[in-house]
């Protein structure tokens, strides 16, 4: 998304701001009226998703997550209204997706080597001979109390869901600020609100899947919706000689063995975009496929075949292969 280096806006009304969170950055683009001070805006979307941070990481142990993931099993845990909000979601497409999507795999994602730590050959082994129930069978929410108690053991992860829920907390703060139109994102995920000003809808470019580069490989137009990309070519590590995608595949407690290059899915929110983009990379492109169709998603699969990509489209969102070329807003 593009940058300015100043908070005023610009000749057209046009406003950039960004700032740091989760390890990479936020960015927010919309148009205001000459005048407009944007500093009590930058600092409310500096807020939320730092406030979406200190309730989900699992890089900072004093996080509202990494607490409860050191709670005892058998008792009622106080949780923050957004924590126990995104782990009720994370549990209804953990179901909806057959546990593709499961935010109980903390453990195996930290031993693998994709959290704060080096992969580690006996946490692996360890990972591997856990016995799992996935973690919508094993946690139970109390929304109304904002609390949650977990029935099994189980390790926690939020890193397919939170920049997601960071993006729509991202969308509320322009929305409380009276912006009804603009553009947010975190490191690719990004959210629609409104039209630009010549009413047309906000393009949004989605990636080659190339580890080696940043890419355009189509372009899409949205309106009052949210994408997300999941990918194998992106935070990737290299053990015994061989490369592995971050995404987690719940069934064996390991990476993913030839996952699509990428899947994109439109949703209403990101948090939700996010979430299906990643259940259906672990269910690959038929099972995955299948169950976009019968949840009515819009999704893009990117396949590699013969050192080609091949699309996959579902939806009417993606029937029609979108025209190569550049975003721009």
């Amino acid at each position: 998304m593009p940058k300015t280096s100043t908070d005023a806006p610009a000749a057209d009304g046009r406003i950039a701001l960004s700032g740091p969170t989760m390890g990479t950055r936020w960015s927010a683009l919309f148009h205001a009226r000459p005048g407009f001070d944007s500093a009590p805006l930058r600092a409310a979307l500096q807020a939320a998703v730092d406030e979406v941070d200190a309730e989900m990481s699992t890089w900072k142990p004093g996080s509202d997550l990494m607490r409860i993931n050191a709670g005892p099993v058998g008792v009622w845990l106080p949780a923050p209204r957004g924590l126990v909000t995104v782990l009720g979601l994370g549990l209804r497409i953990g179901r909806a997706s057959g546990g593709a999507f499961d935010i109980g795999m903390g453990d195996a994602v930290a031993a693998w080597g994709f959290g704060a730590d080096e992969a580690d050959g006996g946490r692996i082994r360890r990972a591997l001979a856990a016995p799992r129930r996935p973690a919508h069978e094993v946690l139970e929410l109390d929304p109304a109390r904002r609390r949650l108690r977990k029935a099994a053991p189980v390790t926690l992860d939020l890193n397919g869901i939170a920049k997601g829920h960071g993006v729509d907390r991202l969308a509320g703060a322009l929305a409380a600020f009276g912006i009804g139109a603009g553009l947010v994102g975190i490191d690719g995920e990004l959210r629609a609100v409104g039209l630009r000003p010549d009413g047309q809808p906000w393009t949004i470019a989605i990636e080659e899947p190339d580890p080696a580069r940043r890419a355009p490989h189509s372009v899409l137009a949205l309106q009052d919706a949210a994408v997300a990309t999941s990918g194998d070519y992106r935070h990737r590590v290299t053990l015994a000689g061989r490369t592995l995608s971050h995404t987690m595949d719940p069934r064996r407690a390991a990476p993913l063995d030839a996952p699509p290059a990428s899947v994109t899915v439109v949703a209403p929110t990101c948090a939700e975009a996010d979430a299906f983009a990643t259940a259906l990379m672990v269910l690959g492109p038929v099972e995955g496929a299948d169950l976009a169709r019968r949840l009515g998603l819009d999704a893009l699969f990117l396949l590699r075949e013969g050192g080609a990509i091949r699309p996959l489209a579902v939806g009417a969102l993606f029937a029609a292969e979108p025209a190569s070329g550049g975003a721009g807003a």
